[in-house]
């Protein structure tokens, strides 16, 4: 994998954060954080604002997984949520970014404590075959919180998303940019999930749907 620079790293987030804004998918708010997997063990970048639109780079900072700020300064509200993060990097060691939105839709089934569900191929196409599951609701960012997340991460092994309930969610990927694009899908899903159920409700995979769609994409090297 090629090691970015601090620079590249910034650069990465600040462009996540503009697909998601343009993307249409954020909160009316705009409220979200960030952060990105640093070389040095410990260590990650971190939006130091409780709001992802018109995002800067001089708006990261660096923190350790202990929550110590080694670079910049940082909103306290923000500070709250390290442990949200650091625990998707301790757990997944794939993981390099992860992202924390509210956006509506998805937010919605985070509010009802339903799954999300997998009906929508372009999960499949992420190689997603499991519904998203919801972490049990406690403060943001208390230890509480972040054992509910860490069981959801040990019970869906697989699962490239958590929703929190009565909050938002969190979605974690190789990158912020892949990041980003996930969280449109997820709120993408959830819209016609949704709307789906107006006529009847979404319907599930044929058995085998998974590979069906990887021998395809093979086919033209889309993978």
């Amino acid at each position: 994998m090629m090691i970015l620079s601090y620079h590249q790293q910034r650069e990465q987030l600040v462009q996540a954060a503009h697909c998601l804004d343009q993307a249409g998918v954020m909160s009316h708010s705009g409220h979200g954080n960030m952060s990105m997997r640093l070389p040095e063990p410990g260590l990650m970048l971190l939006t130091s604002v409780s709001h992802l639109t018109h995002l800067t780079p001089e708006q990261l900072v660096v923190v350790t997984f202990d929550e110590e700020v080694i670079e910049g300064t940082i909103d306290a509200t923000t500070l709250e949520i390290v442990g949200m993060h650091s625990c998707v990097f301790l757990e997944r060691n794939e993981v390099n970014a992860v992202i924390h939105t509210h956006s509506p839709r998805a937010t919605s089934f985070a509010l009802a404590h339903q799954p999300l569900p997998c009906v929508y191929e372009a999960f499949l196409r992420l190689g997603i075959t499991e519904d998203i599951p919801v972490a049990d609701w406690a403060p943001r960012g208390s230890s509480e919180a972040v054992r509910y997340i860490v069981e959801q991460l040990q019970k869906h092994p697989t699962t490239p998303a958590v929703l929190l309930a009565n909050h938002g969610l969190l979605a974690f990927s190789s990158d912020p940019l892949a990041t980003a694009q996930l969280i449109i899908i997820m709120e993408e899903a959830a819209q016609l999930t949704l709307d789906a159920r107006s006529l009847g409700g979404a319907q599930p995979f044929p058995s085998g749907a998974l590979e069906h769609e990887r021998q395809h994409m093979q086919r033209f090297g889309s993978t």
